[in-house]
Formats: structure tokens, sequence, C-alpha cells
């Protein structure tokens, strides 16, 4: 599975930036860490650098930066077409718009995945949903 494409969801990036308290707290690192190593070709949308921002507003702006810095060296930065972005807004079948719009950014970059905590909320992409136990037992 070496050079598999996934686009990583922001709460995956949250469980590991934060060492938040979540059920996939261990598998979210592991991802992480696979994509670091690179034995994954990971990918995050554009638009979770901005929410990862926000997210963190209580860190420090250094420290934010180099989180952000960090997550940066470790995936390559997806982006969507001014299409695809308009055929999100149209979209009406994700609750979440933000949601759509990591749906279309792995679909810009090929992704094989999206790797998420809230697979529920993907039930309507193009590219599968998948959370990271899943992912992680497919590996071996």
């Amino acid at each position: 599975m070496e050079n598999m494409a996934v686009l990583i969801d922001t709460n995956i990036l949250l469980n590991y930036i934060t060492n938040r308290e979540d059920k996939y707290l261990n598998e979210s690192v592991r991802i992480v860490e696979l994509c670091a190593l690179g034995k994954l070709n990971g990918y995050i949308a554009f638009h979770t650098l901005s929410t990862l921002w926000h997210v963190l507003r209580k860190k420090s702006s250094k420290d934010r930066r180099d989180n952000l810095r960090d997550i940066c060296t470790i995936f390559s930065v997806a982006s969507a077409s001014q299409t695809e972005i308009i055929n999100a807004i149209e979209d009406d079948s994700f609750a979440d718009f933000e949601d759509c719009l990591q749906d279309k950014c792995a679909k810009e970059v090929g992704a094989d995945y999206i790797i998420t905590v809230n697979k529920k909320d993907f039930a309507n992409s193009e590219i599968e949903a998948i959370d990271p136990c899943e992912f992680l037992n497919k590996m071996v």
C-alpha cells in the first residue's frame, strides 16, 4: 500500500496536534507517522490550515505557526479547482460545506481515501471515507 494517496481530515490532525481524548487518538498519530515516513502520500485540504489556526487560537501565534509549518512539511496541501468549488457550493447532499470541500480536494489529488473520525459526514462523498482503524487494518 506504499504510495497510496490519502486525504487527512482536519479531525485527525487535531488528534495529533492536541493529543485530545478521542477513540481514534493512537490510530490518528500512527497515520500521521506513516505520512511523515513517506509510507503514504498524505494530503490535507487547503482550508484545513485556516481551521487549525482558528481551533488552536488558545496557543501562542508562534506555537500555531510552528504547528502549521510542521504539518506542511509532512503533508502536501491539496486545493480544488474553481469548478469543483462551485460544484461543492451547489451540492446539498453534504450537511457540512467544509466536508464537501474536503471531498473535492481529495478528488483533485486522486486520493484513494479520506481518513476521518466522522465517516457519516462523508456518506455522499465521491472519494471513500474511512476511519483510522479501518484504514490501518487494510494496510496489514
